[in-house]
């Protein structure tokens, strides 16, 4: 199952997190940007090109300590095609370097729409008869708010191609609350129950470590709720967004993690990008100034949970 291989690596590098991959021009040192657009110009496929170096030179210095990656869709969408291709690229230039990668998409939609999304994202697509990868990430975010309907078609995608996904649950923004901790009949929040649905879902998805390939994204900003997550949803594993940038420190992702340090993901995407910006060095030290916030929040996140094991 695919979070195996993702638990795997893990234990391996005794590292719970996963850098995000949103880069915008800004978090880009400029000679990267240069040496892009004399290539193709102040174009798209200028700035696209410039995503991609940028990229892969994060992939780089980060592949032998981070074991994932999670590219948001939307930073290369806003490129066009150009941007999109860069996706693509990233993607397999991540797992080429034995990365597991998590597609940012939160998708969410019913029927053969779904199923498009789950051919692009996690299977193949048919053409006269041959099957052929698109994007092929190991797990997509998806919108879990359709109900059943909108999670069933990526399940059969799963299962064949060895794929997860993590399911909208408590997000990280401030405004989440105003539906998520709705209360529904019997005292139950509406983020509870969406958790519970994807234990439910999971069932068809069985890991070999106790937690299945339905994952749940579940907020760094919200720890009294990660908590309480965490106790309800023993097979669930969680992407927790929000450390960092958005606030959330060690201390409050601890309560995603099981006994054996097992059970979450933490994401940092800024931080990391941005750490050459934040420590005012040279552009030409963004990768090793990432690969170094890389491991001061490895360390603190081993001081806080311990050492992981299978």
């Amino acid at each position: 199952m695919s979070f195996d291989r993702m638990i795997e690596r893990i234990a391996e590098l005794q590292n719970p997190t996963v850098a995000g991959l949103d880069p915008k021009l800004s978090y880009i040192p400029e000679g990267i940007r240069q040496e892009a657009y004399s290539r193709y110009g102040r174009t798209l496929e200028g700035a696209a090109e410039a995503l991609l170096l940028f990229n892969k030179g994060l992939i780089d210095a980060l592949c032998d300590i981070v074991p994932a990656v999670k590219p948001q869709c939307a930073y290369y969408e806003m490129y066009g095609w150009q941007g999109v291709k860069a996706l693509h690229e990233t993607i397999a230039y991540a797992r080429e370097k034995g990365m597991f990668v998590i597609t940012d998409g939160k998708r969410n939609d019913i029927g053969s729409t779904m199923e498009a999304y789950a051919a692009a994202h996690l299977g193949s697509t048919g053409i006269e008869g041959e099957a052929v990868a698109a994007f092929d990430a190991d797990a997509l975010t998806v919108n879990g708010y359709l109900g059943t309907d909108g999670i069933q078609p990526l399940m059969k995608a799963c299962a064949e191609g060895d794929k997860g996904i993590f399911v909208l649950v408590k997000t990280s923004n401030p405004s989440s609350g105003e539906l998520q901790n709705q209360m529904l009949e019997g005292g139950q929040t509406v983020y509870r129950k969406m958790g519970q649905m994807c234990e439910e879902w999971g069932k068809e998805l069985p890991g070999n470590y106790g937690y299945s390939g339905v994952g749940a994204v579940v907020g760094a900003t919200y720890p009294a709720e990660l908590e309480e997550l965490r106790a309800a949803l023993p097979h669930t594993f969680f992407l927790v967004p929000g450390f960092g940038a958005q606030g959330g420190a060690a201390d409050d992702v601890a309560p995603g993690f099981d006994k054996n340090g097992l059970g979450a993901i933490i994401n940092s995407s800024r931080g990391i990008m941005c750490a050459w910006q934040k420590e005012k060095c040279a552009g030409s030290e963004y990768a090793a100034a990432a690969r170094r916030e890389a491991e001061r929040m490895r360390g603190q996140l081993m001081e806080r949970i311990g050492k992981i094991t299978l």
